[in-house]
């Protein structure tokens, strides 16, 4: 089969540019088609295969303009700063995007919002098909069980990761307050020290750990009088957020195939909705 679509990867030289990299060696309808890094990294001006004995005859560059015009849908896991600049130049050049950046700011999800009149664009903190099956399950629990059940949701990741709670926790959390009819910006509670009182009924906890090379654990916990249910998803390896990013790829570069423009996510990848 002939590859559909072409692929850029921004942030090629990291550690989820290369799981998505090699992801893509073994999807036979998608090609790369560029990658792109910041001039410093160690891969810029080499194969985007080296790392895995593979010549694929696309450089690691870091000329914005030029890897996106050599895609049909770009794949960013940067950091929000340059993920907004990729999104930009998407926009003028009409090429769709998956953005798995987290760390984004109430101002840049308005902006991504405002570049998905132009194009077609897939937001997910966490690409996990998993995780996205358990975000429709955090719904539809908190629906169901109603607010005589305090949530809470803890996570763990990485050392080396820089934001806290993850956006894949703040997605969760949000999940289970519109479920409820709630608002995150109000009913979060992101932290807790000494003599906090007694917990407010409504709230929507949050708890982060950071150590070793933990990928992603999240858990949703509804604590009730005599029980409590916990929903948990753990991430073993990045492959499977690849995976994912993957599906979302092929989702967006049909919808940029037919003319269709908008912000998705997961759930519409997966036909949740």
């Amino acid at each position: 089969m002939s590859a559909s679509a072409r692929i850029a990867i921004a942030g090629a030289g990291g550690r989820m540019g290369q799981t998505l990299i090699e992801a893509i060696f073994d999807a036979p309808d998608l090609a790369l088609g560029a990658a792109l890094d910041v001039a410093s990294c160690s891969l810029t001006g080499r194969d985007a295969g080296e790392r895995f004995g593979r010549a694929t005859g696309v450089t690691v560059g870091s000329d914005i303009a030029g890897a996106i015009g050599s895609a049909d849908v770009l794949i960013d896991f940067t950091r929000p700063a340059g993920t907004m600049v990729h999104v930009a130049a998407c926009a003028k050049a009409g090429v769709a995007a998956v953005i798995g950046t987290t760390g984004l700011s109430e101002p840049d999800r308005r902006a991504l919002g405002e570049f998905a009149r132009t194009i077609p664009i897939v937001f997910a903190p966490n690409m996990s098909v998993g995780m996205t099956v358990l975000t429709k399950l955090v719904e539809i629990a908190a629906q169901r069980l109603g607010n005589d059940y305090d949530i809470e949701i803890v996570e763990m990741h990485h050392r080396h990761k820089v934001d806290a709670p993850s956006g894949t926790a703040l997605s969760l959390g949000d999940a289970a307050a519109k479920a409820l009819g709630r608002d995150l910006k109000n009913d979060g509670v992101f932290g807790r020290d000494g003599v906090t009182g007694e917990r407010r009924p409504g709230t929507i906890g949050f708890a982060s750990s950071r150590g070793g090379d933990v990928v992603g654990d999240h858990s949703v916990i509804f604590a009730g009088a005599g029980e409590r249910l916990e929903l948990t998803h753990r991430a073993g390896s990045r492959a499977n957020f690849a995976q994912g990013a993957l599906r979302a790829a092929l989702f967006v570069a049909a919808k940029r195939a037919e003319g269709t423009k908008g912000l998705f996510d997961m759930q519409d990848v997966l036909g949740l909705r």
